[in-house]
């Protein structure tokens, strides 16, 4: 295992996901700024290290509802839609000012499915993305979630960021999450839940374990986690995850310590996206 995990101080091109409920306040739905600044320091040290950085970053509606002022969690998908609309401009402006106090440069990209099944957006995205890494600045993705219907409904970001790093051929998949990593069980519900560091192979006992969202502001639970391993892995990316409550643990993590659950890339030559988002469908 030190082997693996020792592999990943070489890893210069990384996406990094984090979810809605590690950037809001739990008791408000809220934006938590001072955890959201903690991210874009770690993230901009990594460009000072002359790493490559990609953040798939959710929290558009719950940052629509902050600002609308509307407590409960939209139910209708209109009132999503207008939530994601408002709140996707706001957590942007929220990155924007906090990257620039770094001398970062932020850029967006919102995407949906259509962006990956259609070769010709396939072939640009995988462009821009190139573009802008190359111009050194660092690409905050989300869903579109104000147009893609489908996706607001079914889609997370878990299985977005996969898509992602298959897109850019990143070197390493990071999810932040409000859990340390994969369990045997559910460690919330069962005390004798085992942790498991490594995953070499996805076995079907291994997909079985997966869950359902827990958070009441996130949408990808253990087993959208898998499903992101899964393409991830098979485009040639190692996935590791990890748990949010501290983002320092990003440092650890690239330093090769024992953090979360990695998954080993084993790139699949067969492996094809645009077949695994049809069957998805």
């Amino acid at each position: 295992m030190t082997d693996f995990r020792a592999a990943l101080k070489e890893k210069k091109r990384i996406v990094i996901k984090i979810g809605s409920s590690s950037l809001t306040h739990p008791e408000t739905g809220d934006l938590n700024l001072r955890k959201i600044e903690q991210l874009v320091r770690v993230l901009s040290d990594l460009r000072g290290q002359g790493r490559e950085v990609i953040l798939v970053s959710s929290g558009a509606i719950a940052a629509g509802r902050q600002a609308l002022g509307f407590n409960e969690r939209p139910r209708l998908l209109e009132e999503k839609q207008a939530f994601a609309a408002v709140g996707q401009a706001r957590l942007m402006m929220v990155y924007q000012k906090l990257f620039a106090e770094y001398n970062q440069t932020a850029a967006q990209i919102l995407m949906t499915k259509n962006t990956v099944t259609n070769p010709q957006s396939r072939f640009n995205a995988h462009n821009t993305f190139n573009e802008l890494l190359k111009l050194g600045t660092i690409p905050i993705v989300n869903e579109n979630d104000t147009v893609a219907t489908d996706e607001i409904q079914f889609g997370d970001n878990d299985r977005l960021s996969a898509i992602v790093a298959a897109l850019v051929e990143a070197d390493i998949l990071i999810l932040m999450s409000d859990i340390d990593g994969l369990y045997t069980d559910d460690p919330n519900k069962n005390p004798d839940a085992a942790f498991i560091p490594l995953v070499r192979e996805l076995t079907p006992e291994l997909q079985a374990m997966g869950k359902g969202a827990s958070s009441s502001v996130g949408t990808g639970g253990m087993s959208a986690k898998l499903a992101a391993a899964q393409i991830a892995t098979g485009s040639g990316s190692d996935m590791l995850i990890a748990n949010a409550c501290d983002l320092n643990v990003i440092y650890r993590i690239l330093e090769g310590e024992e953090c979360g659950t990695l998954f080993t890339a084993h790139e699949n030559k067969d492996f094809d996206l645009n077949t695994y988002l049809n069957s998805e469908s």
